[in-house]
């Protein structure tokens, strides 16, 4: 993956026309972009308006479709998780026309549950014919590389590694990062192929005690994780002395800081930037399994959509954070959509050279 910048963002929600959004020479407002993924669990759509620190949300779409939905069984995308998905991607095809977003400004991807599915490619041809959408196919190196660059302004400056632990609904993507001089550059990634829905598909939720069950799904994502060591290139001791930390970034873990925050519904602006500690996670997943199933649907920041999902999420993250050890996890409410459009806005940015200072010009011709 490419040198990570420190290429500041906001996602306020303001629409265009507000402080610090970007005009053209002739004074109007700066085009529209879009960012679409359909992950295994979730559609999400975000559209944006380019600004001097990154750009503003103008309008935004999530819902969770569970297109993997009984993939790792069959191999193949299901009908109805393929009609769920296809409804919402018609929303978001509306959402995109009614707010005028030309079609080279959309970058819209596909993750895990296409990449792995038979028929992936023919949902994907289903859904250019029906929507007018053209999805690509991403491979994971790609998606942990979309995941860094739109979690990058979260990074701690005065750490000196950091993991971006990207869970998904099928796959996982860990990405390691070193600072030299200041700037973050990428040492090494890996994707275990165990996300939220696949891992709750493996490990249906027992009518008894928890404790094992969960223990059983941490203990699943280890064994995932046997090539992480490798990955990181030595990096481990750094997290080891707490000179590193990590950015945890799905609605799972989001959702496991709602929980820590005792936040009566969702709230972003709280949750994305969030500090927690290792023993702040473990308290938080301790609640979620006294709740029970009942209890975590009554959740407003779970809701009854992720109830079953949450401690998957949880385990996953405890997984990580049992194989390097780690006090810090910073919680962020972005990342791979975020990529997606800061990656398009800089393809369209005009280049600037940056022209010599004069008393550099003339010390050269001095000497």
């Amino acid at each position: 993956m490419p040198e990570t910048p420190a290429a500041p963002h906001r996602r306020d929600g303001r629409s265009g026309g507000g402080a610090g959004v970007s005009r053209d020479a002739s004074g109007r407002d700066a085009p529209l972009y879009a960012a679409l993924d359909l992950g295994t669990n979730n559609c999400r759509l975000l559209i944006a308006r380019p600004a001097r620190d990154g750009f503003r949300v103008v309008d935004s779409f999530s819902r969770i479709v569970r297109l993997g939905e009984g993939l790792t069984a069959t191999g193949r995308l299901q009908d109805a998780a393929m009609d769920r998905a296809y409804d919402a991607l018609a929303i978001c095809a509306e959402r995109l026309a009614k707010r005028g977003v030309a079609a080279d400004r959309l970058a819209a991807v596909a993750t895990q549950a296409c990449r792995m599915a038979d028929n992936g490619s023919e949902f994907v041809s289903r859904v250019r014919t029906g929507t007018g959408l053209v999805l690509r196919i991403i491979d994971p190196a790609e998606e942990a590389d979309l995941a860094v660059q739109g979690c990058a302004t979260l990074f701690d400056r005065t750490s000196q590694a950091v993991l971006v632990v990207d869970v998904g609904g099928g796959s996982t993507e860990l990405s390691w990062l070193r600072s030299e001089n200041g700037r973050f550059r990428s040492v090494g990634w890996m994707s275990a192929p165990m996300g939220v829905v696949t891992l709750a598909e493996r490990h249906p939720e027992p009518n008894g005690a928890l404790t094992d069950w969960y223990e059983a799904m941490v203990g699943d994502m280890a064994e995932a994780l046997n090539k992480a060591d490798e990955a990181a290139h030595g990096l481990k001791p750094l997290f080891a002395e707490g000179r590193g930390h990590m950015i945890g970034t799905s609605g799972a873990i989001t959702s496991l800081a709602g929980i820590h925050l005792n936040l009566p519904r969702y709230q972003r602006d709280r949750v994305d930037g969030l500090w927690m500690t290792r023993g702040e996670c473990e308290a938080a997943v301790d609640r979620l399994v006294a709740m029970g199933p009942a209890g975590r649907a009554a959740e407003a920041c779970i809701g009854p959509d992720r109830a079953d999902l949450v401690l998957a999420g949880a385990a996953i993250l405890e997984a990580v954070q049992r194989a390097w050890p780690c006090q810090r996890v910073r919680v962020a409410d972005r990342g791979l959509r975020e990529g997606l459009l800061l990656q398009r806005m800089q393809r369209d940015r005009p280049s600037r050279r940056r022209r010599p200072r004069r008393g550099r010009r003339q010390a050269a011709g001095a000497a």
